[in-house]
């Protein structure tokens, strides 16, 4: 996946299925900034909580690189979840067997952008 210009920030091995993660993520793609962060506030699930950070962290970085970037400029430019990798358990079963349980991880990946006024 091609990452555009912009103020990125990422969080790495999440302990949380990427596909719990991704419907979260689809509301609020190339949403401004404020809007993207009252939705996530509104969110029970734990994906919310954890899109919410790396956006803010975003947003941080936006605001340390260029002094005069206002808040309500930035929108959000590019928001993937990709797959980490996956713990592998072992999990007991009758008769001396076992069955392998996955624990899948997350990447999480948010790249902020300033809006062109025209």
């Amino acid at each position: 996946m091609e990452v555009k210009k912009g103020f990125k920030a990422s969080a790495k091995y999440l302990q949380v299925s990427p596909i719990k993660v991704r419907p979260v993520a689809n509301l609020v793609r190339s949403k401004p900034y404020i809007e993207a962060i009252a939705i996530l506030d509104a969110m029970p699930q734990k994906g919310a909580d954890l899109i919410k950070k790396v956006v803010q962290s975003a947003a941080a970085n936006a605001m340390s690189q260029n002094r005069r970037l206002d808040e309500e400029q930035l929108y959000i430019a590019q928001l993937y979840v990709d797959e980490g990798p996956r713990l592998k358990r072992v999990w007991p079963r009758s008769h001396g067997r076992r069955d392998i349980l996955l624990k899948r991880q997350c990447h999480i990946t948010v790249v902020l952008d300033e809006k062109v006024e025209k």
